[in-house]
């Protein structure tokens, strides 16, 4: 199958191969979870699975996720290509213990192969073909405070399901929040564990956010090496997707062209945010206390997710008002969001910071949002 073993190769920028372990190696991957349900990676080629195709699903820091389609089923899925590495291999456990929930992404078959000569972990998970959160409230007429809520509750329920783990996200951002189709009634389910990490006593230390939606206490530690966290960054990370999903545009911004100006810093570890009146005018009062229960800067405060839960903004879904948003008319004032993916979702490829990795420039663009949003 040589057509497929070149496709399998290009998705890891190579030719993929089986990977040669002992029994020891190959059990270095096996994976269970709540539910009992057992992973064990297949040593077989993937391409004896799959046909992989050259679709572009989205891009990671990892490299490209694609399309593949199972050769008996012809259903289809989505791949992702990591190097084998304990890193990948924590990605890929903290995932799995967390799948079986309505609304996080799920794993269906793990390979391990050899590219080159490099040991490849070859991910494949179900298939996201609704698109991530912005583009697809972008391509909405009308979308209410209602809607919203939905959206919001199921967000929650997810975190709440990872954080029942006593695992911390790290990167929840909506550029992680997939929907299953682009039917009106789609779910939305979250994905990327590529910044999970266990949580235990002695807190987090290691930095690792996406600048938009980064907590004070992660710019803490990333200042002063003794600092630590904990789960509560994540719900800091929700504030900010709960504030764009009702607004369009972000709590805090950065100026001068730079992905996380001083200034931003500044009003990030200060809490200072504001609710403009065009927009939140007609904002419940009940979600507006939400955000800040949210954003606020002291952890120790900061609402939980069980708290978060139980909120009647989140858990009376039902009884939130249908008032229209400009959420979609301010996503689509940026052309295919252009701007707006540079700002915030351009993130996903370099904007991330792990463990020493620098962030890269982003090119400069004039952004009627950022300008909207500097008013």
């Amino acid at each position: 199958m040589p057509g497929a073993a070149a496709a399998a190769a290009a998705a890891a920028g190579g030719q993929a191969q089986p990977q040669a372990q002992t029994q020891a190696q190959g059990q270095q991957l096996h994976l269970s979870h709540g539910n009992q349900r057992h992973l064990t990676p297949k040593l077989n080629p993937i391409e004896e699975d799959y046909s992989i195709t050259d679709v572009t699903l989205g891009v990671g820091v990892h490299g490209k996720v694609r399309r593949c389609v199972h050769r008996v089923s012809m259903r289809s899925y989505a791949l992702k290509v990591l190097d084998d590495r304990p890193r990948s291999r924590r990605e890929i456990d903290l995932h799995w213990r967390c799948c079986g929930h309505p609304n996080i992404v799920d794993i269906i078959d793990v390979y391990e192969n050899a590219v080159n000569g490099s040991k490849k972990l070859f991910l494949v998970m179900e298939l996201m073909a609704g698109g991530e959160l912005f583009e697809h409230i972008q391509k909405k007429t009308h979308f209410t405070e209602h809607e919203a809520s939905l959206i919001m509750r199921k967000i929650t329920s997810a975190t709440r399901h990872i954080h029942s783990l006593n695992l911390a996200h790290r990167d929840l951002k909506p550029e992680n929040l997939l929907f299953k189709d682009t039917t009106e009634t789609s779910e939305i389910k979250l994905t990327d564990f590529g910044f999970a990490k266990e949580v235990d006593d002695a807190g987090l230390k290691t930095p690792c956010y996406t600048p938009y939606y980064v907590a004070p206490e992660i710019l803490r530690a990333e200042a002063k090496s003794t600092a630590t966290y904990d789960k509560s960054c994540d719900m800091w990370s929700l504030g900010v997707i709960l504030y764009i999903l009702l607004a369009g545009y972000p709590p805090f911004y950065s100026e001068g062209g730079q992905n996380i100006s001083p200034g931003m810093k500044k009003r990030i570890r200060a809490g200072q945010y504001d609710f403009p009146a065009e927009e939140w005018g007609q904002v419940s009062p009940s979600v507006k206390q939400l955000i800040k229960q949210l954003l606020d800067t002291d952890p120790s405060k900061r609402i939980t997710i069980e708290q978060m839960w139980r909120h009647p903004w989140i858990s009376g879904s039902m009884e939130v008002p249908h008032t229209p948003l400009l959420t979609p008319k301010i996503l689509q004032f940026e052309t295919n969001l252009t701007d707006t993916k540079e700002e915030m979702s351009h993130a996903l490829a370099s904007l991330r910071v792990d463990n020493g990795i620098q962030i890269k420039p982003l090119p400069s663009a004039a952004s009627a949002l950022l300008a909207r949003r500097q008013k």
